[in-house]
């Protein structure tokens, strides 16, 4: 098994650089790049130069040819873009993420502003998920063909429908700033006079502005983790170790919790190490329809904005967390299940 958690330790650095490489070259040949808004924004400006230069044959603008020689080295664009990649990969090693475009920052220093704020909603809504679904599941299997089965079925799917940000927008009108109940802010991580609130403040402030936001963030993986319960639990309630050891009179609740819902939990467990990317990389619908500052909307605004120092560095930290959980998931679930051998 060790052997065999080595090999996919090393397939991650064959898969990240596919994932990075071609990422990259798609960044690079979609037309209104970085080079090309801002000459756009000069043309738009009212800037004109001395000689007429064509533009990636899309179209030309009035610029000098020695300032176009600049912003194509600013942007990188003077090299081949395999040694773009090359360089870029480079200086990846160095943990060196290259500067933002829009931020005239180090890529690191603006993405690790928003890691807190990601790590927050991340965490909260992967326990809340867990702790709600779980116990839920195992009563709808429980009581399974019950009125409350079909009640709660009737909701979970009715969730299930509902995208997150969509669900997230209409709280927003109903109990959002502005709406006839008022009862939430209309979005954001805080509010701006957080700083000069008194401990007790800051706790409903962020409680405040968090609510909404996590409601969202849940009913996303709702539906799917509750039916998953469910219809684990009922396939182990099935099996003769169960009946065995209710022929030997064990108490309904152990036999419940402590045999069936503990080989119930293999295929749950097994999703965990996905959420590690999923806390980190936060929501960007969600993250954009509650004005929340994290990487979510980070990637968002920088991928419409071109800034792909920021984009490339979202995608190394999402990718390396997505291989890594992935791992994580195989020896969640070689814990969780003994009778697992990975050869």
């Amino acid at each position: 098994m060790i052997s065999y958690f080595i090999r996919r330790f090393l397939l991650i650095i064959p898969t990240f650089i596919g994932i990075t490489l071609i990422t990259f070259l798609i960044l690079q040949v979609v037309p209104g790049g970085p080079l090309e808004m801002e000459l756009m924004r000069i043309k738009t400006g009212g800037v004109s130069g001395e000689v007429n230069t064509s533009v990636s044959g899309r179209g030309s603008v009035n610029i000098p040819e020695s300032a176009l020689k600049e912003m194509k080295e600013f942007y990188g664009f003077d090299k081949p873009i395999f040694v773009r990649y090359t360089d870029w990969l480079g200086n990846l090693v160095r943990f060196n993420f290259g500067k933002s475009y829009s931020y005239a920052e180090p890529v690191w220093d603006v993405i690790s502003s928003r890691f807190k704020v990601s790590i927050y909603f991340g965490f909260i809504s992967f326990i809340l998920t867990y702790l709600i679904c779980i116990p839920l599941g195992v009563m709808k299997a429980v009581k399974s063909g019950s009125k409350f089965d079909f009640l709660s079925s009737f909701l979970v799917f009715l969730g299930y429908s509902t995208p997150g940000w969509a669900f997230g927008a209409f709280m927003l009108i109903i109990f959002g700033g502005g709406s006839f109940l008022n009862v939430f802010p209309l979005g954001g991580f805080r509010s701006e006079d957080f700083d000069s609130m008194n401990f007790f403040q800051q706790v409903f402030d962020q409680l405040h502005h968090t609510i909404l936001p996590v409601i969202a963030y849940v009913i996303g993986n709702f539906a799917m983790l509750t039916i998953l319960t469910k219809n684990s639990v009922i396939e182990n309630l099935s099996q003769d170790y169960v009946k065995t050891a209710f022929a030997k009179g064990l108490p309904e609740k152990r036999v419940i919790y402590y045999h069936a819902l503990r080989n119930s939990l293999i295929p749950i467990t097994t999703g965990i190490g996905n959420f590690l990317g999923l806390i980190l990389a936060g929501s960007i619908m969600i993250e954009k329809v509650f004005n929340i500052q994290g990487m979510g909307l980070l990637a968002f605004n920088s991928i419409i904005n071109r800034d792909y120092p920021i984009t490339m560095g979202i995608l190394v930290i999402s990718s390396v967390l997505m291989l890594v959980g992935n791992i994580l998931s195989d020896m969640i679930y070689a814990w969780a299940d003994p009778r697992i051998r990975f050869k």
